[in-house]
C-alpha cells in the first residue's frame, strides 16, 4: 500500500473515530434528558395523586334495630347524605317507624348469621363475634378508591372533616390502625393500654383492612374464648404486625352524667369522636340529646378544626380569666389565673363504675369549688354567624346562676351582669368590655412573650 493509501484510510478512521465520539455524546446527551423526563413525570404524576377527602373514608356503624329508632338521630348530625360512605349494620330489618327509610340516615345492611359463625368458629361471645366479623362486612361492601375504613357505634358523634385532615397526614397505602384510650384507667387495665376502643372508632388503613378481613374467620377461631371485641380486634392486627397508633381526640366517653367539665377543657387536638352519647346528659343545657347534637353541629359546620380546643386569656383591667372552649362552652373566674391551671378539667362528671381505686381517670382533674374567685361563671354556645369580612363570631349565653357571690381579691369587679359572650376567630385574646355591659366581646391573636405567664 502506498503512502497515499495508508494516509487516506488514517484520515478515514479519524473520521469514523470523530462520528462515533460524536454519536457517543449524543446518546448520552439523549438518555440524560430521557431520565430526567421520566423522572419529571414520576414526580408529576405522584402530584396528581389526590389528596385525601370525604370521599376516600368509608364508615362501618355498628347498631341494633331496636336502639336505632332513637339513635338515629345522633348519627344523622353528622351524617351527609351522597357524600359520607358507608352503611349502618342492623341485627335484624328494620321495622315500624323506621320504614321508609330515612334518607337522612347511612343506607343499612343486616349482619350476617351470626348463630352460623357461631357454629363454625365455637366463639364464646356472639355480640364479640358480630362485632369482630363486622369489619370483614364493612370491607366486603367498600367501593373503588377507599383508603381508610371508620368502625363505630351508633351512639357516638363523628367529626369527618377533622378525621379528613388527621388521616390525610399518613400513607394510606401502608398498615394503620388508629384509636383512642378509655378516659377511665380501669378499663384500660381491665382489658388493655394498647388497644382502641373501638365504640369511639378505630380506623384502618385499607390494606390493612382488607387483610384483617381476608385472616378474620381464623382469628376468631383462634381467640374464641375472648370476650371482648375490641381486645379481639387488638390481637388480630397485633397479629398482622401492626400495633395501636392513639389519637388524643378521640373520646370513648367512659364517664357519666355531665361531661360539660370534660368538653370545657380539651386540649389542642383535633376533636374526632364522641362516644356513649346514650349514656351522659345533654351536653348542653334544655335540650334533649339529639338536639344538643345538632346543635354541636352548627358550629362544627362553620370551622372543626377549632372545636371545643380550648383557649385561655386574660382581662387584667378586671382581673379576670377566660377559658373557651370553641364551640361548645366559655367560662369568666374573677381572678387571673395560671393557664397550668385553668388546663385541667372541672370533675362536674362520675366514674364510668364505681371503684375505690385511685386513679380513675387518664387525665388531671380538679375539684369544683365554691370559692367565687375558682368557680366559674359559665356560658354555654349559642349561635355562630360568618361576617362580611369573613370573621367567624360564636356567640355564648349564660348557662345558669352562680349564686355564690363575686370575688373580692382581685378588686371587686364581678362578672355577674355578663350575660352573653361573642367570641370571632392562639392561646392569647384580647377582652373588649365596657364597664356594666351585659356583652363581653374576645378576639383572639398570637401570643406576645410577655403574656406567656400570668
Amino acid at each position: 500500500m502506498s503512502k497515499q493509501d495508508k494516509s487516506n484510510v488514517l484520515s478515514i478512521c479519524k473520521k469514523m473515530l470523530i462520528c462515533c465520539l460524536f454519536l457517543y455524546m449524543c446518546t448520552i446527551i439523549f438518555l440524560n434528558n430521557s431520565n430526567l423526563l421520566s423522572t419529571s413525570q414520576t414526580r408529576t404524576s405522584s402530584k396528581i395523586v389526590a389528596q385525601t377527602n370525604i370521599s376516600h373514608l368509608v364508615f362501618g356503624l355498628l347498631g341494633n334495630e331496636r336502639a336505632w329508632h332513637h339513635r338515629k338521630h345522633y348519627v344523622e348530625a353528622w351524617w351527609r347524605p351522597n357524600v359520607t360512605r358507608g352503611h349502618i349494620f342492623l341485627d335484624v330489618p328494620p321495622r315500624g317507624d323506621l320504614l321508609p327509610w330515612s334518607l337522612n340516615s347511612p343506607p343499612y345492611r343486616i349482619s350476617d348469621d351470626i348463630r352460623k359463625l357461631v357454629k363454625e368458629t365455637n366463639h364464646v361471645d356472639p355480640r364479640v363475634l358480630r362485632m369482630v366479623h363486622g369489619i370483614m362486612e364493612v370491607v366486603r361492601q367498600a367501593h373503588e378508591g377507599v383508603r381508610w375504613v371508620i368502625l363505630g357505634d351508633d351512639d357516638t358523634i363523628f367529626f369527618v372533616d377533622n378525621m379528613v385532615d388527621i388521616l390525610a397526614q399518613y400513607d394510606h397505602t401502608k398498615y394503620y390502625y388508629f384509636g383512642g384510650h378509655s378516659e377511665f384507667i380501669l378499663s384500660n387495665y381491665w382489658y388493655s393500654f394498647n388497644q382502641g376502643f373501638g365504640g369511639a372508632g378505630i380506623m384502618l388503613s385499607y390494606p390493612l383492612a382488607r387483610e384483617f378481613a381476608h385472616n378474620v374467620m381464623s382469628c376468631l377461631k383462634r381467640y374464641a374464648h375472648l370476650k371482648s371485641s375490641d381486645r379481639t380486634t387488638m390481637v388480630c392486627v397485633a397479629d398482622l404486625g401492626v400495633n395501636l397508633t392513639p389519637l388524643q381526640g378521640i373520646h370513648q366517653i367512659d364517664l357519666r352524667g355531665d361531661i360539660s367539665g370534660f368538653l370545657s377543657y380539651h386540649p389542642k387536638s383535633l376533636l374526632t369522636s364522641l362516644h356513649h352519647y346514650d349514656t351522659v346528659d345533654p351536653i348542653f343545657p334544655s335540650m334533649t340529646r339529639a338536639q344538643a347534637g345538632f346543635h354541636l353541629q352548627k358550629a362544627a359546620r362553620y370551622d372543626q378544626s377549632r372545636m371545643l380546643q380550648q383557649t385561655i386569656c386574660h382581662h387584667r383591667s378586671k382581673s379576670w380569666t377566660f377559658s373557651v372552649s370553641w364551640g361548645y362552652s366559655a367560662h369568666i373566674y374573677e381572678k387571673i389565673m395560671p393557664r397550668s391551671w385553668i388546663q385541667r378539667p372541672i370533675v362536674t362528671f362520675r366514674t364510668w363504675q364505681t371503684s375505690p381505686r385511685l386513679p380513675q381517670y387518664m387525665f388531671d382533674v380538679r375539684g369544683p369549688s365554691w370559692n367565687p374567685c375558682e368557680a366559674p361563671r359559665v356560658f354555654f354556645f349559642k349561635s355562630v354567624e360568618k361576617t362580611q369580612r369573613g370573621e367567624i363570631v360564636t356567640t355564648y349565653t349564660r348557662g345558669w346562676p352562680r349564686g355564690i357571690g363575686a370575688c373580692l381579691s382581685s378588686g371587686n369587679f364581678s362578672a355577674e351582669y355578663v350575660s352573653d359572650i361573642y367570641i370571632d376567630k392562639c392561646e392569647c385574646c384580647d377582652v373588649i368590655h365596657e364597664e356594666g355591659s351585659i356583652r363581653a366581646d374576645i378576639k383572639y391573636r398570637e401570643c406576645k412573650i410577655n403574656e406567656l405567664i400570668a
